[in-house]
């Protein structure tokens, strides 16, 4: 289940930066979540961040993208496989020497 953010939101700006994924950006209009990106946060905390900082609470799940918390759990490793990947390329780019390999996922039960 990835999130939705809703018109009732304020744009407030609280949620954009307290996203682990990136997931959230400014739209037209209002900030949205990318659902290719949101975990509900699965892997980094108990509960979604952006939820708990919405002043409004229009943060809802989202209906079109129901998914098992298996499938956000295999969202956040490839996410996090991107980001490790990334951050060494980046580091190999500039000249320096790579970046330490980011630790493996915990493999506590989702």
């Amino acid at each position: 289940m990835a999130l939705m953010i809703t018109d009732e939101c304020i744009n407030c700006d609280v949620c954009e930066p307290e996203c682990p994924n990136d997931a959230i950006y400014m739209g037209e209009e209002i900030y949205e979540i990318d659902p290719r990106k949101c975990t509900e946060c699965v892997g980094h905390f108990e509960e979604p961040q952006c939820v708990q900082v919405c002043p409004v609470a229009c943060i809802p799940v989202n209906p079109a993208h129901v998914e098992t918390r298996e499938t956000l759990w295999e969202r956040f490793e490839r996410l996090a496989a991107a980001k490790a990947a990334s951050a060494r390329a980046a580091a190999e780019d500039a000249g320096g020497k790579p970046s330490p390999e980011a630790p493996p996922p915990s493999t506590a039960e989702i």
